[in-house]
């Protein structure tokens, strides 16, 4: 059995970029629905957004169009990510008042400009903030992970502000990854601390954020217990050369690959 256990890790596929190339025109296309029912047809376990105040990718009536087109595949699920404290909550009360499909919210701490996310929460420094949001999302009947530093230390104070996931900001191993040497097995073992010092502490694990075909077995071999990624910019971008199906059908592949 592989270090994940018996978990089965889902892919999630994060569809900003689809709607930020979409953006740059006035068409329509590429279509952000279409995108996601390729994806979901080639056994995606769910549809992520981030849909930032800017608007700059996801707009507002994305995330509605999703949750619609999520009603057709009940056993798939719809994660949101974004600052609780700029517009994701409003996004969220509305989607649930409409009766839609929502099953996490991922709250990340960026800011309104930020480019990319780039750090996770701090603990205690954001607990007092965050208690009341991560309350609210639970009393809507929605799932929370709190995007976190692999940094095992933090992870019972995640746990303690009511969090049901941390997701795991991958982006340190990923860069290790690339670079080679003595710094990939040690950032391997630091996400490995993490992740079990979360289930430790009762939490589940979701992971992100520049993982891709090349890193994502050796992760999920070494970490314990991750029952989400979730895969936007590499993913997308291998689908302009392999097509949505095929890459989805790869990654999956990835996965079942660290569970042999």
């Amino acid at each position: 059995m592989s270090p994940t256990g018996s978990v089965r890790t889902a892919l999630s596929v994060n569809v900003n970029k689809v709607a930020l190339v979409r953006n740059t025109r006035h068409l329509g296309i590429p279509s952000v629905t279409r995108a996601a029912s390729l994806c979901l047809q080639a056994g995606a376990h769910g549809i992520t957004v981030h849909p930032r105040p800017d608007e700059r990718h996801i707009r507002r009536h994305d995330v509605f169009d999703l949750a619609e087109l999520l009603q057709a595949w009940p056993d798939r699920e719809y994660n949101i990510e974004g600052n609780p404290f700029h517009n994701l909550m409003d996004v969220a009360r509305e989607v649930k008042a409409r009766g839609l499909p929502l099953h996490q919210l991922t709250f990340v701490p960026d800011s309104v400009g930020q480019f990319t996310s780039d750090h996770g929460w701090r603990f205690p420094d954001d607990a007092d903030r965050l208690r009341p949001l991560i309350a609210e999302a639970q009393a809507l009947g929605v799932r929370v992970s709190l995007f976190m530093d692999a940094e095992p230390e933090q992870m019972a104070a995640a746990q303690a502000v009511g969090a049901d996931r941390v997701e795991l900001y991958t982006e340190p191993y990923a860069a290790a990854h690339t670079q080679g040497g003595e710094a990939l097995p040690q950032q391997l073992e630091r996400f490995a601390a993490a992740a079990q010092a979360a289930l430790d502490a009762g939490l589940a694990v979701n992971a992100g954020h520049d993982l891709n075909r090349d890193n994502l077995t050796p992760f999920l071999r070494t970490v314990p217990g991750v029952s989400e990624v979730s895969i936007g910019h590499a993913l997308i971008a291998d689908a302009l050369e392999l097509g949505y199906a095929a890459t989805v059908r790869a990654y999956l592949a990835c996965i079942a690959a660290a569970q042999r």
